[in-house]
């Protein structure tokens, strides 16, 4: 077990003995390294104290409970599960250090429980960083991320006569989607920008929709809404006013549903329990507003989720490996439904049959 402690500790402090303070965040890995050992340190000092086990299993249950739920969202800080992984360290070591030791106490003993301490001060150091890190982005002057394609944009020129541009506005899911390879030869343009939610996606209408003058736009958003509790009335409010944008600068709309999930692969990683924070529930609730409220403003909807779940609701299982993100498979069976809603908005209007002049 030497080894694994020394490599957990070069973990914690740094990569190539870089200082704790240069690099107080953790990342998602390092965390959940971090907490693997915390949680094996713990079970293996029980024994060392008399009594410990038994007055230490309820905050013992509740620190493996609070890291099994962080595991569900590894790409978000999620503050409140680390504060409860911490408090149920701090109460597990109150408790030991309160019960009579026996003498001599192990030697080995004595390490774990200085390493399980310094564990807890380094997911402090760390947490402290983290609620820094949301506040400067709270402050942020640009909340929305306009600087991810501003670039792109200033680049790009207007529109090709004849070759109508189609702007796609989402998350990860449409950030991740490689348009060029699935579209060759079309003037589609990604605007996804992984984790978003639709406030930010309002909020980049201008600049990464509107300024770019597309003929269509594909909207895909609403899942990390769900993931980060946000109500289903703010999201179905957020996607009306980017409907409102679309129609105002004649834009043609083609709003999407939101993607079904599974927990289908959650035995490879338990993160990939997707279920908890996307509830199939929310995500129909969504997508029946979104059907609904198309119909009545003549906007076409883009039935994704129809076509992707299976019978128990859930995303089929080869269409995603992590039970959130489209696979190749999953872009597969994507792509020639978003291609026909851009064929019927974007082709040639038919030209009324001419009359035939009477003779007489």
């Amino acid at each position: 077990m030497r080894w694994f402690s020394v490599a957990c500790a070069m973990l914690w402090f740094g990569v190539a003995g870089a200082p704790a303070q240069d690099q107080a965040l953790l990342t998602y890995s390092q965390y959940n390294a971090l907490y693997t050992r915390t949680l094996q340190l713990m079970d293996s000092t029980m024994s060392a104290v008399p009594g410990l086990a038994r007055a230490a299993a309820p905050v013992m249950e509740n620190a493996r409970q609070a890291v099994a739920n962080l595991k569900i969202a590894p790409t978000q800080p999620y503050s409140p599960m680390h504060l409860e992984i911490m408090r149920n360290v701090r109460a597990y070591l109150a408790l030991a250090d309160a019960l009579p030791k026996p003498f001599p106490f192990p030697a080995e003993a004595k390490r774990q429980f200085a390493e399980l301490r310094e564990a807890v001060e380094r997911a402090e150091t760390s947490f402290a960083a983290m609620l820094e890190a949301k506040e400067t982005q709270l402050r942020s002057p640009d909340r929305d991320n306009l600087h991810r394609y501003a670039e792109a944009n200033a680049r790009l020129g207007p529109p090709a006569a004849g070759k109508p541009r189609v702007v796609f506005l989402g998350d990860s899911i449409t950030d991740g989607w490689r348009l060029n390879e699935y579209f060759p030869d079309r003037d589609f343009v990604n605007r996804g920008i992984s984790g978003q939610i639709t406030s930010q996606m309002l909020g980049r209408m201008k600049a990464d929709v509107i300024d770019l003058k597309p003929e269509v736009m594909v909207l895909l958003g609403g899942t990390n809404d769900l993931a980060r509790q946000i109500p289903v009335e703010a999201v179905t409010g957020n996607i009306s006013l980017i409907a409102d944008l679309c129609a105002q600068h004649k834009i043609k709309l083609i709003l999407a549903s939101v993607l079904p999930v599974s927990d289908y692969h959650k035995d490879v990683n338990p993160a990939f329990e997707i279920s908890k924070r996307r509830p199939p529930a929310q995500i129909e609730a969504i997508n029946s507003w979104a059907r609904a409220y198309a119909a009545q403003h003549g906007i076409t909807y883009l039935d994704y989720a129809a076509a992707m779940k299976d019978e128990r609701g859930m995303m089929k299982a080869d269409l995603a490996d992590d039970g959130l993100h489209p696979n190749a498979a999953g872009y597969r069976a994507m792509a020639p439904l978003v291609q026909d809603a851009i064929h019927e908005l974007t082709k040639p209007a038919a030209t009324p049959a001419k009359k035939k002049r009477c003779p007489f």
